[in-house]
């Protein structure tokens, strides 16, 4: 079972009527969640010894050796498949999930920090920055991208506690995934491209996507595509969020000179070390939404998808969900969205943006038969144990039972605290997977 405390959450339902939408709630999940499933991602492109997309089809009889380098949360689920299918000469994982194991010995995990990258993080991109070394003409040489790579591929121009400064302020600054990574691409020497001006042969990059609108050289911060930031991109980014003058001097020395071009930008699409360079998305959250939608409607609801590239600041994001759903008029219907919003630390406290995202619906829902839960599919929001959380009608009144008040917990950015005092966090552990966030909003 995906949810730990399925139980708990459905018997906090304060009617027959909640429980049942409590427990549909789950259920949606978790078929949605097994959809975007990173071994059957991958086993779906791998058709009679060809790898097939739409636009093309690569036979892998064609090649002498055929390696495999997978960073990220999915990373390791995805590697199975392909050993599954091919004769596998050797590769390297880099995970975040120290609990998981292959069956192929030809492949080396190693296991690194998440969201803040480590030594091991480092070890790991040195590893799989030999395999592509390896790669020569006549080999083939497979890429399985997911989120989290951006911390699990760490091979960077400063000192990694430098780097772990900069990336916890971040975090923190309330900027989204793509300004994030642009910082990334240019403190490193395999982002953004980078990665692939090692490799001589074919390279096939399968990807399973967790930002808005599936931007490729995003992902994991781009290792395997053109790159269209700059250094100029990235110093207006720190700038934006008054981090400038607050990030490491040696990170601004290094965007510095790669402004007066003492470094070498990120390689641009017309670069030739892409011409032999395949990039393809295999999974995503519209797939997950989609599946949503089908799983509500075979449990009896009328379905709505809101959208799949909801963004901006959690607490308020969610009311803009529940004003949208209010203006359906329709019974027993279930909206769904996905994407990914943000959250902007200003206290001290635990949670993650799918629990914030709901807690800031605590108070708009109250005295309501709305339902709604925000979920994180990797099984982990934020720095918590919980991948999101839920709230109904009674939530408000049973919260202030225990004295909880939803708008303090707020300005402490402690959603965790509050949803843990009622039992109503999700507990999933890791998914396996990673393709953003989805939410339920019954009515």
């Amino acid at each position: 079972m995906l949810f730990k405390n399925y139980d708990q959450i459905v018997s906090n339902g304060q009617t027959p009527q909640l429980q049942k939408k409590r427990k549909d709630i789950l259920d949606i999940f978790t078929v949605a969640l097994d959809s975007v499933n990173p071994y059957n991602a991958v086993k779906r492109v791998f058709k009679d010894g060809n790898i097939v997309f739409e636009s093309e089809s690569i036979d892998i009889s064609d090649f002498e050796k055929i390696y495999v380098v997978g960073f990220g949360k999915a990373s390791v689920g995805m590697a199975q498949a392909v050993c599954d299918f091919v004769n596998v000469t050797k590769g390297v994982i880099a995970t975040n999930d120290s609990s998981v194991k292959l069956t192929c010995d030809k492949i080396e995990i190693v296991v690194g920090g998440h969201p803040i990258p480590n030594n091991r993080s480092i070890q790991g991109a040195e590893k799989i920055t030999e395999i592509f070394k390896k790669c020569s003409e006549n080999d083939l040489l497979i890429v399985l991208i997911s989120g989290g790579g951006s911390a699990l591929l760490c091979k960077p121009r400063i000192s990694l506690e430098n780097l772990k400064e900069t990336t916890n302020l971040l975090l923190k600054s309330g900027a989204n995934i793509n300004e994030i990574n642009t910082i990334r691409k240019h403190l490193s020497y395999v982002k953004g491209g980078q990665l692939v001006q090692h490799a001589k042969g074919v390279v096939v990059s399968l990807v399973i996507s967790d930002i808005v609108n599936d931007p490729i050289e995003f992902i994991s911060s781009g290792p395997t595509s053109p790159d269209s930031t700059t250094f100029f991109d990235a110093k207006k980014i720190l700038e934006k969020y008054f981090l400038w003058m607050r990030v490491p001097l040696e990170v601004r020395k290094v965007i510095e000179d790669g402004i007066k071009g003492i470094i070498l930008e990120t390689p641009k699409k017309d670069n030739p070390v892409f011409d032999n360079v395949y990039n393809f998305i295999i999974a995503n959250n519209k797939i997950a939404c989609k599946t949503a939608v089908e799983e509500a409607k075979n449990l009896g609801y009328k379905t709505i998808l809101q959208t799949t590239s909801l963004t901006g600041e959690a607490k308020y994001a969610g009311n803009v969900l529940i004003d949208k759903a209010k203006n359906h008029p329709k019974s027993q219907t279930v909206v769904v969205s996905g994407g990914e919003t943000v959250v902007t630390i200003r206290g001290e406290g635990k949670g993650g943006r799918n629990q914030e995202l709901v807690l800031g619906c605590v108070e708009r829902i109250a005295d309501t038969d709305i339902v709604i839960a925000s979920f994180a599919t990797d099984g982990i929001d934020g720095k918590s144990d919980a991948a999101g959380a839920i709230a109904d009608g009674f939530t408000l009144s049973r919260a202030f039972e225990k004295e909880l008040h939803p708008n303090k917990f707020l300005e402490e950015n402690n959603s965790y605290g509050f949803f843990s005092e009622l039992n109503d966090l999700f507990i999933t552990g890791p998914s396996g997977t990673n393709v953003m966030d989805i939410q339920l909003i019954v009515v």
